[in-house]
Formats: structure tokens, C-alpha cells, sequence
């Protein structure tokens, strides 16, 4: 006898991630602010990211499921018909970092690092250069 899902199908899993992205778009982060040279206290509204774990505590906030682990990573190939919505949503949610990061709504450094981009640099330095550019070195010593 198989175990019953928590989340019947996967149309109902796309289903709470786009509850999921409503209700983070639709409340803000409120950043306490003083504002001029009065220093008003005020509250600025900060866009919220999206994210898994922002998905995983909305469900279990809302008493649905308290671990998504086994449907994104399809534990004992159980999970298979979830697969396609799983990489939906985990799509939907680095677009909508990296789309925040390059709008700078999100700090550009933490989207670079949870999207898995990162600037390249090679250390190495291969070529030959000379000590003294345009000095000739090649003198004309006696052999001792």
C-alpha cells in the first residue's frame, strides 16, 4: 500500500506556489527609516524575494506540508510527475532574483551568490614580460 501525498498533484503544488507568490508580493518588507534633516521616522516598503524555503515555511505556515525536500528532490523516483512543476517553480524563483538583482530591488551581490553567478578572474600570468621594457639587456659580457 503506498503512502498518500501530502500535496495530491502537481497542478495543486503550482497551485500553492503561486498563492505563495501573491501573498509575498503582496506584503512588503517594512524597513524602519528616519528620513531629512528632521530625521521623521518613517517605514519604506521593500519588495520580498521569492524563494524555496520562503515556499517551504508558506506551506508549512498554512498547515499543508512541513518539508518539500522529498517532491523537489524525487525521492525513490516517487515524485517523478512532479519533476516538470518542480523546475518550474525553482525557474520562477531564480527569475524572479535575478530579475530583482539586476533592477537593483535585491542586493545584486546575494542574487549573484544564490543563483550560483560569480565573476571569473584568472590569477594566472603565464606570459613572459621583460624586467625593463625597452632597455636591451643583452650585453656583451666576458665569459670568467
Amino acid at each position: 500500500m503506498s503512502k498518500s501525498k501530502y500535496i495530491e498533484t502537481p497542478e495543486r503544488l503550482m497551485e500553492l506556489f503561486k498563492e505563495y507568490k501573491l501573498a509575498t508580493k503582496e506584503n512588503p518588507i517594512l524597513i524602519h527609516d528616519f528620513v531629512g534633516v528632521s530625521a521623521k521616522e518613517s517605514y519604506r516598503k521593500k519588495e520580498k524575494p521569492l524563494t524555496l524555503e520562503g515556499f517551504e515555511t508558506y506551506c508549512f505556515e498554512n498547515d499543508i506540508i512541513n518539508d518539500l525536500g522529498d517532491y523537489f528532490s524525487n525521492k525513490d523516483k516517487s515524485y517523478n510527475s512532479y519533476s516538470t512543476i518542480c523546475k518550474a517553480i525553482k525557474t520562477m524563483i531564480k527569475a524572479d532574483q535575478l530579475t530583482g538583482g539586476l533592477c537593483g530591488i535585491y542586493n545584486s551581490s546575494i542574487t549573484q551568490r544564490l543563483c550560483g553567478l560569480t565573476d571569473k578572474v584568472n590569477l594566472s600570468n603565464n606570459m613572459e614580460r621583460p624586467l625593463f621594457p625597452g632597455i636591451d639587456i643583452n650585453l656583451d659580457l666576458p665569459e670568467f
